[in-house]
């Protein structure tokens, strides 16, 4: 199996098609700053959660991979126009996206989850008010925020395409909070005790591979993912990326059916 790595200018992301002589088997489109699912290390290597996901399923339909990356909010119109074969980017099964998108069986489970700073003022999701909060553009954290709104009087909801950013703001106390996936929280916040989670929002997320309605490539795609619950290469991913077993009612472990508009 071929990996390409390759990061156009947002202006050309949409862009993902290459010559035909050149053209891969498998065109993934990525949101590149969300660790641990899809990040450069330290050599400028894509890797994560997710992509090596991908690249085992590739291997086993010995396909070759080409990675392009862009803002999470962009990979829906790569994917809906055609132009990504797949996309990557701890993405949500919802009902509403699925009527335009089309998922595998989930690989991951997800609630959302506030963080704030270790020693400030903010210890509890009640003490948010008149406060700003960071949120990722187009994530159930952004939906969850607006519509919790009302509720908990944030001052702003400030919204950023990658994942870092929010953290920086909320060090330098430019936001009193940031909301994200559990596991990409837990995973950024590690190694960094100014950081704490305080509060968890059980959503019930599930997340998955997004593809193309009607796609050829969901149900072999899927069925390797399948295999790779059997056989135990993806609760092995999941070990390694998290530092934890994932239950045996997982979405990493349990073998479900494609997802489907209800």
């Amino acid at each position: 199996m071929n990996s390409i790595w390759t990061t156009p200018a947002v202006a050309a992301c949409l862009s993902l098609a290459a010559t035909a002589s050149l053209a891969a088997d498998l065109r993934v489109a990525v949101n590149q700053g969300n660790p641990p699912f899809e990040f450069e290390d330290r050599n400028g290597k894509l890797t994560g959660f997710e992509v090596e996901v991908i690249q085992a399923v590739a291997q086993r339909l010995n396909k070759s991979v080409e990675f392009s990356s862009m803002p999470f909010n962009m990979l829906f119109a790569a994917v809906q126009s055609g132009r990504a074969d797949v996309a990557l980017g701890a993405i949500t099964i919802t009902a509403k996206r699925l009527e335009n998108v089309a998922f595998t069986q989930p690989i991951i489970d997800s609630n959302q989850c506030v963080a704030a700073l270790s020693d400030g003022p903010v210890k509890r999701v009640e003490q948010l008010k008149g406060r700003d909060v960071g949120v990722i553009t187009g994530t159930v954290g952004e939906i969850w925020a607006a519509r919790s709104q009302q509720e908990h009087a944030y001052k702003e909801i400030r919204r950023y395409d990658g994942n870092i950013e929010p953290m920086m703001d909320l060090a330098s106390q430019r936001t009193a909070a940031s909301i994200n996936d559990c596991p990409i929280m837990a995973w950024y916040i590690r190694d960094k005790p100014q950081f704490s989670i305080i509060h968890e929002v059980m959503t019930g997320d599930r997340n998955a591979l997004m593809l193309p309605k009607a796609s050829p490539l969901l149900d072999a795609i899927n069925q390797e993912i399948g295999r790779m619950k059997t056989d135990g290469s993806l609760p092995g991913l999941y070990r390694k990326w998290f530092n934890a077993e994932a239950g045996p009612q997982s979405s990493t472990v349990k073998i479900e059916a494609i997802p489907a508009v209800q």
